[in-house]
């Protein structure tokens, strides 16, 4: 065909090529379809239709064969199923840390920054004068040096005290996080999902524990009407069921872990858009979906002020508007002298990432 083709401009695909390309949606998509490979190549194909991500040169059978021989997926030779391998969980978790620490980085300063100077490990570009007790390490000699210039001339160049420039440093401190998620069925309802962006959020900050703070420990538990850890590796795979949302157990499953960290410093990371409405009495059930229940939520509080009384602080984001449960966060959090934050979804993962630096900065004397 005689002529020229021309399609919109994207910056961010500049240099990449075309499997490069086809893999960044493969990657989003895999996050909606829960890792199921079947499922995220038929929406793939559906796109294709509609925005030409193909050409003649280079086909969606190509882009499956360089994926199966760059080992992004495998297939089982004896059924034909395809699976994603660790790559491609790893992948994933990557592209949540760039996408939500990356949009972080971006936005206004403001939200919630408490880093405070001390004896650490990670540089802050502040100086401030000289005091007793500062050690040769902290001194920065190039301003140093050039406040000696200013003040002394260069002809009879002397250094005092006055002229000597501290540099002050950031302690980051090794911390224990259980990150709880709310797997309940209202995750899902009335056609938000609100499910993706707890997951994403979940990948990222696993992401980034894991590679820039590895003396920390990160462990996740879903709770719905019963709670149970998962593994880093299974995050992809995490959907919702039709659970209620019990609360206590998911408190209680944190807390037995965070028990038997060795760090000095624990909390809690709590991520649900509903209120408590299960608990387990025995062997039985206790349900109610009709407002806020007495008795689950007095075995809540009861959670949050143990976890006080253990120094472990709970931060809640909360992914609702309703003022009663927004007075029941408020008492929840009173309660265990933590933290709340009633998140948009688009602002959640920039909530945690924040809340989580800050508390991993601490004054040293």
């Amino acid at each position: 065909m005689i002529g020229h083709h021309f399609t919109k401009f994207d910056p961010r695909q500049q240099g990449k090529s075309k499997f490069e390309q086809l893999l960044d949606v493969f990657m989003q998509l895999l996050t909606y379809t829960n890792g199921d490979v079947s499922e995220a190549l038929s929406w793939m194909s559906q796109l294709d239709k509609e925005y030409e991500l193909t050409n003649e040169e280079y086909g969606m059978g190509d882009f499956i064969e360089e994926m199966k021989e760059k080992g992004y997926i495998q297939e089982n030779q004896v059924n034909g199923e395809i699976k994603i391998t660790s790559k491609t969980e790893q992948g994933i978790r990557k592209r949540s840390l760039e996408e939500i620490f990356g949009k972080l980085k971006k936005t206004k300063q403001g939200d919630h920054h408490t880093f405070k100077p001390g004896s650490g490990d990670e540089i802050n570009p502040e100086t401030r004068p000289f005091q007793f007790g500062d050690t040769l390490e902290q001194i920065d000699f190039t301003t140093s040096i050039r406040n000696a210039q200013i003040n002394h001339g260069i002809d009879s160049f002397s250094m005092q005290e006055d002229d000597l420039a501290i540099r002050e440093t950031d302690f980051k401190s090794q911390t224990s996080t259980v990150l709880m998620i709310d797997i309940s069925h209202s995750m899902i309802l009335y056609g938000e999902d609100r499910i993706t962006p707890a997951k994403k959020v979940a990948m990222a900050l696993s992401e980034l524990i894991t590679t820039k703070y590895p003396k920390d420990t990160l462990d996740i538990v879903v709770f719905g009407n019963d709670a149970w850890p998962v593994e880093i590796k299974d995050l992809p795979y995490l959907q919702v069921g039709p659970y209620h949302t019990n609360t206590v157990a998911g408190l209680e499953m944190a807390m037995d872990i965070l028990r038997r960290r060795k760090n000095p410093n624990k909390q809690i990371f709590m991520i649900t858009d509903g209120k408590p409405t299960c608990l387990k009495i025995g062997k039985r059930y206790y349900k109610n979906s009709f407002g806020l229940d007495r008795r689950i939520t007095n075995r809540c509080l009861n959670l949050a002020a143990q976890c006080k009384k253990l120094k472990v602080p709970i931060t809640t984001f909360m992914i609702a508007t309703d003022p009663y449960l927004q007075r029941f966060v408020q008492e929840f959090t009173e309660t265990n002298s933590g933290k709340a934050f009633f998140a948009s979804l688009d602002r959640l993962g920039a909530f945690i990432f924040r809340d989580f630096e800050n508390g991993k900065r601490k004054t040293v004397y």
